[in-house]
């Protein structure tokens, strides 16, 4: 008897391959023995959390034994005042991959046609396979998402859901306010759209909108883990109309919150001066970055993220410059597909973490 026989998988999951969106750095270390001497691949952020937030969590050690509030009635009271919108209109959950798997379950038949970009984030596409949708992938346009293209899939394949990141990942690159309210005109009158703005503190005047709930197609979603330094404790949040947060409330993990993670979410929301602080720290890198650049002749794509995508002239290079970097002892990504894999996308690191890049990036290209 086969392993595969004697566990009763349903047939989705028997055609799923045995694979995750990401190999994470902690697996890359445990692999070659030693700690990388700069992480600057998973864009995080280097700059720590919010002392408020610190503070927050660490009050909250005393009551971890008690479970957290599944309602997050604090912090989606607070996420509403600052949105301004309902609480009835807030869905919290453990980080925005989560949201995009809810939501998939939510609207997104087996065999239904589901709209992205081709080389966009890849979480959103392990979720829609996952749930046995079709993914429907449209190239990028000069780096940037097409949001023609995407409306124009959108209508010849009648799906349900459309996928749009802004600020993208893993580009860097923007559209304005007024393009994307244009694209999300253009929709069906059925297709519900994401807008994953997971980048939104770092991308400059314009790139974002009031957030109101007055189209249901319309689902913003927000996170912790860029900006406010929070990505290990998993929280990001949906704003939509209260229609559609019912609908994640019927399945979402109502306990997928920690205590932890709503006490410090709920202080780093309220310390404007620490988000802004993170901003103007990650502008200055984005520079180094840009500089250091020019000094290697490189082309790079302006950023409107913590990370910028360097271009080093095609993916056979790219892919040799990850494994000498790598040896080197420092992590970083690059795009999956054609022709965005010509670049590698770089964190926005510390000080000390963008002077060790600098100089192994140097040594690197030396060796390719």
């Amino acid at each position: 008897m086969t392993d595969e026989s004697r566990i009763p998988f349903t047939p989705l999951v028997q055609s799923l391959p045995s694979t995750i969106p990401f190999v994470g750095p902690e697996a890359i270390e445990r692999r070659r023995g030693v700690p990388f001497d700069a992480r600057v691949g998973a864009n995080e952020s280097a700059f720590g959390i919010s002392p408020r937030a610190a503070n927050a969590m660490r009050a909250e050690a005393a009551n971890i034994a008690w479970y957290g509030d599944p309602e997050g009635y604090e912090l989606r009271a607070a996420l509403a005042q600052f949105h301004k919108v309902g609480m009835d209109e807030v869905c919290l959950s453990g980080g925005v991959d989560e949201l995009l798997g809810l939501t998939v379950r939510m609207l997104v038949s087996p065999g239904t046609s589901v709209i992205t970009s081709l080389g966009a984030y890849p979480t959103f596409n392990y979720h829609v396979v996952g749930f046995g949708g079709e993914l429907v992938k449209v190239p990028y346009r000069e780096d940037h998402i097409d949001l023609d293209a995407l409306a124009a899939a959108a209508h010849e394949h009648q799906s349900p859901l459309v996928y749009l990141a802004n600020p993208d990942n893993p580009m860097g690159t923007w559209h304005s306010a007024e393009a994307v309210q244009a694209f999300i005109g253009k929709l069906p009158d059925n297709t519900v759209v994401i807008v994953d703005e997971a980048y939104i503190e770092f991308a400059p005047a314009g790139t974002t909108w009031p957030i109101t709930t007055d189209d249901p197609r319309v689902i913003r979603m927000r996170t912790f883990s860029k900006a406010h330094g929070m990505a290990g404790a998993r929280v990001g949040y949906a704003i939509a109309c209260a229609e559609m947060i019912t609908g994640y409330n019927k399945i979402r993990n109502h306990f997928g919150v920690n205590r932890f993670a709503l006490s410090g979410a709920l202080a780093s929301l309220e310390d404007e001066h620490f988000l802004a602080s993170v901003v103007e720290q990650v502008e200055a890198g984005r520079e180094d970055y840009y500089n250091l650049a020019r000094s290697h002749n490189l082309a790079f794509v302006p950023s409107a993220t913590n990370f910028v995508a360097i271009d080093v002239g095609g993916s056979d290079r790219a892919r040799a410059l990850l494994v000498e970097l790598e040896q080197r002892g420092v992590f970083v990504r690059m795009p999956a597909v054609d022709p965005m894999d010509r670049c590698i996308r770089v964190s926005v690191g510390g000080r000390s973490d963008r002077e060790v890049f600098a100089e192994r990036f140097a040594d690197a290209l030396k060796a390719v």
